[in-house]
């Protein structure tokens, strides 16, 4: 590697890497960065997933930056269109000539004598480790494994005589044309799955162990479409963003201050869709409230449409194990499939799994407490990437990197080279609370331990608001007692 020391690393070229780099281009022309990425390509999620109908489950108006219309014709865009909107997003600001291809953040060790950061750098290409320093940390790394996702212990699974595959390391070419497929899930992953591999499939069969909220909208936003008729790209595109948070935020809210409203109203709109012929009590009628885990879209009600139209059913069960034709379910039904797909969901990770200390002392972020929902307590120069669970990825990614920037901004106005979150006295004892509050998702409870604490009072809240994050995150104070500024700059 040819640059030692670079003034910001970003780690990660996905969707919020790119993003962060633009802003910080664009804020911040007089620092030098580099982005770490360890795949062999740019676009992250986008380009990691390849099954079948892969697509947003958020509207393109509010998942796309805040800097970049998205001009496409649907709201609800299919994988390949977003990954083509990242990439046009590095190529117009020239952002690939700073990504490191193939480069994976090991550790990283803070040394408060130099003001910097010391990483160990894995270079797949060649199999050596290199080191490089830099003066702030972007983690854009997302929140999962890359490696592989999350597959529970299924007893006999290695019995089967068909393909088992799992979303997230789709086999190109994989042909289901008049196969039994079986789908083992009920998120947004197998929700997508369902009606796309319906159309050539003998038939599809979606296995969940109990049922999920599912709302039908319309993949094209004919209002957006207006607008960009009558009115200039930006302003049209500012307007539908505005128009579409405060749709998510409405939605968002009332399932918080009237769940039996939000929980009829999304069961009568499914039952509708469905029509007659489905056990709805049982396949549709979840067990818990509306957005104690992420509401699945259903774009044009595609999937209601394909088990309607009987190209695909739901069963609704638990595995006993599996065998060599398929799955014994704990009923003592036996599914028959010569291909089963485990959407059984994301293996997550956090910062990327790096190792990080802090002047040589190892630091546990589960024991740390979240800071804006971005730093975390003691760990000075590190800004961490986290999308909304309940709103789209985007604007937090936005708001994560322009906080960054007036940050870094900060720090040279004031000739300071650290900045460190830390305790107020009247906090020191503050019993922490679980990261994010009320969400039953699995990718998430079962790694929940290795999160950060969020405290019991601001700005130690990871509130999932973000008309609040942008009051607070965005044009709230830097020098706000908690973020502590230290280190001057030689002379």
């Amino acid at each position: 590697m040819s640059v030692q020391y670079v003034d910001v690393v970003i780690v990660g070229a996905g969707l919020s890497g790119i993003g962060a780099a633009w802003h910080l281009q664009d804020k911040c022309p007089d620092r030098r960065y580099l982005i770490l990425e360890e795949r062999d390509t740019l676009g992250g999620t986008w380009d990691l997933f390849r099954y079948p109908g892969i697509r947003s489950d958020s509207d393109m108006y509010t998942l796309g930056y805040n800097f970049k219309p998205w001009t496409d014709g649907k709201a609800i865009a299919d994988g390949p269109s977003i990954l083509k909107y990242v990439r046009e997003t590095a190529t117009e600001a020239d952002i690939e000539q700073n990504i490191r291809y193939q480069h994976s953040l090991t550790s990283a060790k803070w040394s408060s004598e130099d003001a910097a950061w010391t990483l160990e750098v894995h270079v797949k290409a060649t199999g050596e480790t290199v080191t490089m320093h830099c003066g702030f940390l972007l983690m854009c790394a997302g929140y999962y494994n890359y490696e592989q996702g999350y597959l529970p212990d299924f007893k006999g699974h290695d019995r089967f005589k068909g393909e088992l595959v799992h979303p997230q390391h789709w086999p190109e070419g994989l042909d289901y044309s008049d196969k039994k497929v079986v789908i083992i899930g009920s998120g947004a992953t197998a929700v997508t799955l369902v009606p796309e591999i319906a159309k050539e499939a003998g038939h599809v069969v979606m296995l969940q162990r109990s049922p999920t909220y599912m709302g039908s909208a319309p993949d094209t936003d004919w209002i957006a479409k207006l607008l960009q008729w009558l009115l200039p790209q930006k302003t049209a595109y500012a307007i539908t963003r505005w128009k579409n948070i405060q749709y998510q935020r409405w939605i968002y809210w009332q399932s918080q201050a009237a769940p039996n409203f939000m929980r009829k109203k999304l069961l009568k709109m499914a039952r509708k869709d469905l029509g007659d012929g489905v056990d709805f009590d049982k396949h549709f009628v979840p067990q818990y409230g509306v957005w104690d885990q992420r509401l699945c879209l259903v774009p044009n009600g595609d999937f209601f449409h394909a088990v309607r139209d009987g190209h695909a059913s739901i069963v609704t069960d638990t595995i006993d194990e599996f065998t060599e034709t398929g799955i014994r379910l704990s009923s003592g039904e036996q599914l028959e499939a010569d291909i089963i797909v485990t959407a059984t969901g994301l293996d997550l990770r956090v910062l990327g799994d790096v190792a990080i200390s802090v002047d040589e002392q190892l630091i546990d972020i589960a024991e740390t407490f979240s800071y804006k929902s971005m730093m975390f307590s003691d760990v000075p120069n590190l800004v961490s990437t986290f999308g909304y669970i309940n709103a789209s990825w985007t604007l937090k990614a936005d708001l994560t990197a322009e906080y960054s920037c007036r940050l870094l901004n900060h720090m040279t106005e004031t000739g300071l080279q650290q900045c460190t979150p830390r305790l107020r006295a009247h906090e020191q004892g503050m019993v922490g609370e679980d990261w994010i509050d009320g969400f039953s998702s699995g990718y998430i409870q079962r790694k929940l331990s290795l999160l950060p604490k969020q405290g019991t009072e601001s700005p130690w809240r990871n509130t999932q608001n973000y008309a609040l994050d942008r009051k607070t995150i965005g044009k709230g104070p830097i020098e706000d007692g908690v973020l502590q500024f230290s280190n001057p700059a030689p002379s």
